[in-house]
């Protein structure tokens, strides 16, 4: 009897280029590539995994419907922005222990360490019904996992790490078409908790070849942090939230989905202990993609970007003060607009400082403010 294996390897391919039905993931430059090819993320967290398939000892019988016997190693590898942003941005004696902070806060979302997979094969035929699924514990950087799969063609979706997000869930995963993350619904909405990977990948097992197939994740979600200094104001009442972003994502064709309002996010404090400065972290999914795609830049940098001209996503920070005129404080909104996406496997970090009248102050080219000086705590926030 034949032996059939399996073998996936991690592409280390950095430059973007367009993706064809069937291809490998590609990418050249910052504009997704979603053309109905293999999973082509700009955020670039992947796993690596990689199946051992031996056929049945079955003899002198016919092995058109007996499961070749899979052996699956998982490896997960991280590549991402997060501690070139963080070196780059917080570079100061002050900003040491606030980055030491952020390293620490984001450690679980950005990391190399897998808890739990879930597996999906699918028929490529009719309505695209699941055919097996498999989920194991993971809690490791590798590992390896025995399975069976019959020989045909299959549509393979993988996600890791969704079990112990409280916030997105996996749904409409018995049809490959209709299977998907979900965020949970609301106006205002908490932070995700896990970092979350996905792939998809055609899989044609034959019976008695030797195959190899490469099978990638990329992180779906990605995360921003406004960090502001505070000044003469009252540290304690300042909220920061953000909005902008995707609620789902399709796993099938790569694609998130966006609502016609999006809920409004809340944000972790991370203090920094040197200093008077605040950071408000959030973890989201990508931001909003401008209306047209104008270019596709082509760089080595994975998470170069452009100003897109128009507002993609959000802060809104409200500043509570006492108002000498009257019994009740005054509050402050400072919307910051930002005109640059935020990507899948993307870190990004703004600096502001509360000036005059409690409105936010930033000096970052791509963003924009503005300031209402007395926002009535009645309204909803987001409005």
């Amino acid at each position: 009897m034949k032996r059939q294996q399996i073998v996936t390897r991690r592409k280390t391919d950095k430059a973007w280029m367009p993706c064809r039905w069937g291809g490998v993931p590609c990418r050249k430059g910052s504009v997704p590539c979603r053309t109905g090819g293999v999973p082509c993320l700009w955020g670039i967290v992947p796993f690596c995994l990689s199946l051992l398939f031996v056929s049945c000892s079955m003899i002198d019988e016919d092995l058109s419907d007996c499961g070749e016997q899979a052996e699956i190693n998982y490896e997960l590898e991280l590549v991402t922005n997060v501690s070139t942003e963080i070196s780059t941005q917080l570079t100061t004696q002050t900003d040491l222990v606030l980055a030491q902070s952020v390293r620490t806060h984001l450690g679980t979302i950005f990391s190399d360490f897998a808890h739990d997979v879930d597996l999906s094969f699918y028929d490529t035929q009719g309505d695209s019904l699941r055919l097996q699924h498999d989920e194991h514990f993971m809690n490791a950087n590798q590992a390896s996992y025995a399975l069976n799969l019959p020989k045909r063609q299959y549509m393979h979706l993988a996600t890791a790490n969704i079990l112990d997000n409280e916030l997105v869930t996996l749904e409409n995963d018995e049809r490959c078409h209709r299977s998907m993350l979900l965020q949970a619904a609301g106006d205002t909405v908490s932070s995700h908790t896990t970092g979350i990977f996905t792939a998809r990948q055609p899989m044609n097992v034959l019976e008695g070849v030797d195959q190899n197939f490469n099978v990638t994740l990329y992180m779906a979600n990605c995360a921003a942090m406004l960090v502001i200094d505070p000044r003469d104001y009252d540290a304690s009442d300042i909220k920061v939230y953000s909005t902008g972003f995707a609620t789902g994502f399709n796993i099938c064709d790569s694609t998130y989905v966006y609502p016609d309002k999006s809920p409004i996010v809340t944000t972790s404090l991370i203090k920094n202990e040197d200093s008077k400065e605040l950071g408000f972290c959030s973890v989201t999914f990508p931001s909003r993609v401008p209306r047209e795609t104008r270019h596709v830049i082509e760089t080595e940098e994975p998470f170069i970007t452009q100003d897109e001209g128009e507002s993609l996503w959000e802060f809104r920070v409200y500043v509570t003060q006492p108002d000498a005129t009257r019994s009740w404080p005054s509050i402050t909104e400072t919307i910051l607009r930002i005109r640059k996406m935020l990507h899948p496997g993307e870190f990004k970090i703004f600096r502001g400082w509360i000036g005059k009248g409690g409105g936010v102050v930033s000096k970052e080219p791509e963003v924009s403010a503005s300031v209402t000086l007395d926002w009535k705590p009645g309204l909803v926030i987001g409005n």
